[in-house]
């Protein structure tokens, strides 16, 4: 099923030919022995990839379910949050935890910028928190979260280092396994989806737990939830071949594929590979007088949030660049109509942003403004190719 259009938002990403054959691929019994090699070699895959020696849970949801599970199974009602955010999607957690009685602070960034270390530290002080949830990639912004700063100031608090990996996870390390200065730092949860930089279609909620956030479920006699609740779910990670909730075969068929080929690139190399398309493409739309929201030493290798120069109309600009083949996606709340978000995660190719950043700069001429696309296109390849 050969893509007619470069799908360059945020998520969901292109989605390559194997992993659509795999999708399409016969409708099992979600008990059958072949199904459950399948499931299987999935959750063996996302082991691998966090390198965790926890439990990972793979299930039908998006995201947003994800992100629900992780705090829901760790965090009581009553008990304390700290939401470090950069972005939109860092603010979803204030909503969700209140949704379940738990009392939930914050330390926010200013948009495109990292939050402040010692206010993080400050709050933290103050103690009680038995969380501190922090988004790696906030796809509202482009900014990528420095965990080499901030999990050694939470786990010194002693609390729970919860990872939002939905716009990171498969494109940027989350090493579950990796001490951050001291045995005992660590992430403790990671949640993710399947649609971002694993590049399978929306559909699965990924979440990864440590030791440690497995026996903060433990210590809690019931949590607010059933679907949601691990505990339902662990016989079934442990075991495929029995039946909690009907998995979603096809979408899981798909997801083995998916981390198949994450795997065989190499996670090293993967990492490598985002971080430079990334630098690159942000630097060839500079050439167009396109700045990121986000400099450079913290802008995410995923997507970025792109400022339009003076007198280009936003709504004018996407639609004619949807007229081409290209989507990209509108900005976020005050960030609405003046900048655009693309994304440069998952399967995607050297040749498809050489084409991108030539459609880009062929739209903004249309639009009367100067644009010297040969240049863009050199300077993405410069920067690509590391030349």
């Amino acid at each position: 099923m050969p893509n007619k259009e470069m799908l360059l938002i945020p998520g969901p990403t292109p989605v390559v030919d194997e992993i659509y054959e795999a999708l399409a691929s016969e409708t099992r019994a979600h008990t059958d022995p072949r199904f459950v090699e399948i499931f299987k070699n999935g959750l063996k895959l996302t082991r691998e990839m966090f390198n965790t020696d926890g439990e990972v849970f793979v299930f039908g949801g998006s995201g947003t379910l994800a992100m629900e599970m992780a705090i829901v199974n760790t965090v009581a009602p009553g008990e304390k949050l700290l939401v470090i955010s950069h972005g939109y999607f860092g603010d979803r957690f204030i909503q969700l935890a209140k949704a379940f009685g738990i009392e939930v602070e914050t330390v926010q960034s200013e948009w495109g910028k990292h939050v402040d270390p010692a206010e993080v530290e400050a709050k933290l002080a103050a103690g009680g928190f038995k969380a501190v949830t922090v988004t790696h990639v906030d796809t509202s912004t482009g900014v990528m979260s420095n965990l080499e700063v901030l999990v050694p100031i939470v786990k010194k608090a002693g609390a729970l280092f919860i990872l939002d990996g939905v716009c990171a996870t498969a494109a940027v390390e989350e090493n579950m396994g990796k001490e951050y200065g001291h045995p005992d730092y660590k992430i403790d949860v990671v949640l993710t989806g399947s649609q971002k930089a694993i590049g399978v279609p929306p559909g699965l909620g990924i979440v990864a737990f440590s030791p440690k956030a497995l026996a903060a479920r433990e210590s809690m006699a019931k949590i607010p939830a059933y679907y949601c609740d691990i505990y339902n779910w662990l016989p079934i990670m442990q075991n495929p071949g029995k039946y909690y909730a009907t998995p979603p075969v096809n979408m899981l068929y798909a997801y083995e594929q998916g981390m198949k080929i994450v795997m065989a690139e190499g996670l090293e190399k993967r990492y490598q590979r985002h971080a430079a398309l990334g630098k690159a493409v942000r630097t060839a739309l500079a050439v167009y007088g396109m700045k990121a929201l986000a400099d450079e030493e913290v802008a995410a290798p995923t997507l970025s949030c792109i400022l339009y120069p003076e007198g280009i109309d936003d709504a004018a600009f996407r639609k004619a660049l949807a007229e081409k083949g290209m989507i990209v996606a509108g900005a976020l709340a005050s960030l609405a109509g003046k900048a655009f978000r693309i994304g440069h995660m998952g399967n995607v190719t050297e040749e498809m942003f050489i084409k991108a950043i030539t459609l880009v700069g062929e739209t903004l001429k249309e639009m009367n403004y100067q644009a010297d696309v040969e240049a863009a296109v050199a300077e993405f390849k410069k920067v690509y190719q590391g030349q």
